[in-house]
């Protein structure tokens, strides 16, 4: 769970992370805080999370996943999820997003706002998500509903071989990665709602100029498809 700045939110977010779904799986919550300056970190020990990492200095969402991901591998995580501490994301539908996971029918998911039910979000961010779903869907040349889904699920194979370029954000470059090393996607519905509490830490401008040189970057590096899995 990346984290910057959320003492308002992320308390609830970790309280509703189910623990027992499943008999064979043990949950355990890791944040990732990004350099906050409030209170973020002491909400999150109250509310339960059973790790946390924090950088000296915000480095960014991009960096923020890196790490998750990486102390996911360091604990020996059969699975990871990520969700964004900023509670529009729902907790409790973790165990559908790493479902397909479970069953081995995919490596790489998404909760997919597009596909469920989205309340809340303006015109322009939602024709900004179409705009760079679309341009992922092009490069893959594959049908992605929700590329920009701060609720994403692992294998321990994908972790192991995610590789997220830039610091600034992680939501293109991974999945572009991931999908070109032929690992398998699965979208699953969700419900979304705008945050009603703090405020988020993306800018248009910024976006666009870390993003587009890191989505260029990403598609002229080489990249070894994983034996495991279909093209």
């Amino acid at each position: 769970m990346p984290a910057h700045n959320e003492e308002s939110n992320i308390g609830a977010v970790i309280s509703r992370v189910p623990r027992l779904f499943h008999p064979e799986y043990t949950v355990e919550v890791i944040v990732i805080d990004d350099g906050s300056k409030d209170n973020t970190v002491v909400v999150a020990k109250q509310a339960g999370a059973d790790y946390i990492v924090s950088f000296e200095k915000n480095r960014g969402l991009g960096a923020a996943v890196r790490e998750g991901l990486a102390q996911c591998c360091r604990l020996n995580a059969d699975i990871g999820l990520m969700i964004d501490a900023d509670n529009e994301y729902p907790p409790e539908l973790i165990p559908e997003v790493i479902s397909p996971i479970m069953a081995n029918q995919a490596d790489y998911t998404f909760g997919s706002r597009f596909k469920g039910q989205i309340r809340g979000m303006k015109l322009h961010r939602r024709l900004g998500n179409y705009v760079f779903t679309f341009l992922q869907s092009l490069l893959l040349r594959k049908w992605i509903c929700d590329g920009q889904s701060g609720m994403r699920g692992f294998s321990r194979e994908a972790m192991e071989n995610a590789e997220i370029i830039h610091d600034y954000n992680y939501a293109q470059v991974l999945t572009l990665n991931l999908i070109r090393k032929g690992f398998r996607l699965e979208e699953v519905p969700i419900t979304y709602q705008v945050r009603t509490k703090g405020q988020s830490f993306i800018k248009f401008k910024e976006y666009v100029n870390s993003v587009i040189p890191a989505i260029y970057k990403e598609m002229r590096r080489p990249v070894t498809k994983s034996d495991r899995n279909d093209p």
